[in-house]
């Protein structure tokens, strides 16, 4: 049998569903039950019914499933799968802002650590970011740890005082203003579609600005013939699968999010086999947790 009959065949056996970002590679996507982006993920997470769940993605990802999921058992292909960006805020800054504006809400990237997540009002999704924001009654917006993302809903809800954080993504800052424009150059007819991830000098040069999924539906729903992706080039397999004739072109050679490669077809078959990787969130910071992940749900519904 081979890897993905094993994979199959296991998951069966131990009543488990497999979650798969879209920034990890293309066969690990083609095994998972569920591919999306955080949000549509996180979504999923509250709704399945398998006892166990192999998140094939990054560490905060994990922690989430199962701050939502208690009762079941959640696995991480690769324990050292991790996001950067997630540990980008303390207790100490957001204690600080607290003290400095009265009325203010903590908005917590859900790409950010458990603990992180236990100092928040609410989670946002870069899908979701702006139409909670808006609807929070907080006139004064501590946006963690993102501090690209946190412009780009700054920029979106005008009416708000978002105070910046100083986190980043590695991946999305190392796209730069003449990557841009040396893409452009060599491809002329192609349009850019970019995460609010990047820094302000690419956004301000894309024709569209979304989260992975946006994109995804952006290049698969519009009628232009070449687009650069300024994201991941993992969102490359969905869009393929749904649009093969559209040409899409990175902005730079290596525009990979090197925690998310780290998870392997070989490393999911040991989740399975071996139950190693096994993610725990103690009681009280799961229930903290809980909170802001919760609201993000309730708000985003709405």
């Amino acid at each position: 049998m081979s890897i993905v009959d094993d994979i199959i065949k296991l998951k069966k056996e131990k009543n488990a569903v497999i979650l798969a970002h879209y920034y990890v590679d293309d066969e690990v996507q083609e095994i998972a039950d569920y591919v999306g982006d955080s949000f549509y993920l996180s979504k999923v997470a509250t709704k399945i019914s398998e006892d166990r769940i192999i998140f094939a993605g990054v560490e905060f990802m994990g922690e989430s499933a199962k701050i939502l999921n208690p009762s079941k058992r959640v696995f991480m292909p690769d324990a050292s799968a991790d996001c950067p960006m997630a540990h980008m805020a303390t207790k100490e800054e957001i204690l600080k802002v607290k003290e400095e504006y009265e009325d203010v809400a903590v908005v917590c990237y859900i790409n950010s650590t458990a603990q992180l997540k236990t100092y928040a009002d609410v989670c946002v999704t870069s899908s979701n970011a702006v139409k909670i924001v808006k609807n929070l009654p907080n006139k004064n917006i501590f946006f963690i740890p993102d501090c690209n993302l946190g412009r780009f809903v700054a920029n979106q809800v005008p009416e708000k005082n978002v105070i910046l954080n100083k986190g980043f993504c590695p991946r999305h800052v190392a796209i730069t203003k003449d990557h841009v424009l040396q893409a452009k150059k060599a491809h002329p007819e192609a349009v850019l579609a970019a995460h609010p991830e990047c820094t302000q000098d690419v956004l301000d040069l894309a024709d569209y600005i979304g989260a992975t999924s946006g994109i995804i539906d952006y290049v698969v729903n519009t009628d232009f013939k070449e687009y650069l992706i300024g994201t991941v080039d993992g969102v490359f397999a969905e869009i393929h699968k749904k649009a093969p004739d559209k040409k899409l072109f990175t902005l730079k050679p290596d525009q990979v999010c090197v925690n998310m490669k780290k998870v392997t077809l070989s490393k999911i078959l040991d989740c399975l086999e071996e139950d190693v990787n096994e993610v725990f969130v103690d009681e009280d910071t799961r229930l903290k947790a809980l909170k802001p992940l919760e609201k993000m749900l309730e708000l985003a519904a709405k």
